[in-house]
């Protein structure tokens, strides 16, 4: 009797851990499963792809043949309602507010497509918004790259005061500048695509994306709580570069994920964002840039038109 219970016990333990291990094997599947969907080719082809990546393709250059629309003022911004787009939009404002004969035009360029034409190509060969075009240098100056842009534009205008010169000083500017132009292809790009725009929702990226934003979250929350601006007691280019990510972000206003992200724990990027917005005239009128309508939702920028193109200071009046 006793060895048939004893046999009958090894049986029972032996379907228990079969079952629990079909249990745990069928969950690993699954997770596998999820996580390799897709297998990449040997060797990978445009032309088999099956997924929409609008425009964009893995060659260069123009795609169309299509010339710029140009204004009559020196300087020619193209560039889109992005945080990118935002970037020299509040540069070019903030010279407005220190040289009052300085104007400028400014172009919407559509990332459907109008990146691609001939002309823009010409302006920029990456093929990417913002781009400047300087008519006051023989010839004509291109600049790319919203960095390159507000270094060009600040060191133009110096009575801006908006990039030091002082050494050490320009060094920690400089320093921030360029993290804000190698951090957010992390935020945006990695972040901001798989978790809003993805066609799937995929949880490895998402979380490896989240972590570096919040990473970077992080840093500027720190950093900020001793300081008043990004280079310590003194508005510059960094501010201006980095408040239309960030300051957004910790504002709410980016890939409708506030709550994801938990963007009210970083209470010294939002007191900052909210001191640059409330304080800064350029920061509005360079937000509303590019846009089709205005932003009444938001106290701060009552009475501000978004502007598809820009070519007059008094463009900024409602009608």
């Amino acid at each position: 009797m006793h060895r048939v219970f004893f046999r009958m016990s090894i049986q029972q333990q032996d379907i228990a851990k079969i079952v629990a291990g079909a249990a745990v094997g069928a969950g690993v599947l699954a997770a596998v499963r999820r996580m390799s969907k897709y297998t990449p080719p040997k060797v990978w082809k445009e032309s088999e792809i099956r997924t929409n990546h609008g425009s964009n393709t893995s060659t260069s250059g123009a795609q169309t043949e299509k010339a710029l629309k140009k204004g009559k003022h020196a300087i020619q911004l193209y560039g889109l309602a992005t945080p990118n787009g935002a970037k020299p939009g509040i540069m070019l404002e903030e010279i407005c507010e220190v040289y009052p004969d300085f104007d400028y035009d400014a172009w919407t360029v559509s990332i459907s497509g109008e990146q691609f034409t001939s002309g823009f190509v010409e302006l920029n060969p990456n093929s990417k918004i913002p781009a400047l075009l300087d008519q006051s240098t023989t010839p004509p100056t291109r600049v790319f790259e919203s960095g390159a842009i507000l270094m060009y534009l600040a060191e133009k205008f110096p009575k801006t005061d908006l990039l030091p010169t002082e050494p050490s000083q320009r060094a920690e500017c400089l320093s921030w500048l360029f993290w804000a132009m190698g951090s957010p292809p992390y935020f945006g790009g990695g972040f901001g695509h798989f978790y809003a725009y993805a066609a799937e929702k995929q949880e490895y990226p998402i979380n490896r994306f989240t972590i570096e934003a919040k990473r970077q979250l992080d840093l500027l929350d720190k950093h900020l709580a001793k300081n008043e601006f990004i280079c310590g007691d003194k508005y510059t280019v960094a501010d201006v570069a980095i408040w239309p990510w960030y300051g957004a972000t910790a504002l709410g206003r980016m890939y409708n994920a506030a709550e994801f992200l938990s963007v009210h724990e970083y209470t010294n990027i939002i007191r900052w964002a909210k001191q640059l917005e409330n304080t800064r005239p350029a920061i509005r009128r360079g937000r509303m840039l590019f846009r089709n309508g205005p932003d009444n939702d938001k106290p701060a920028y009552k009475g501000i038109p978004g502007l598809p193109e820009r070519h007059s200071r008094s463009d900024w009046e409602t009608k």
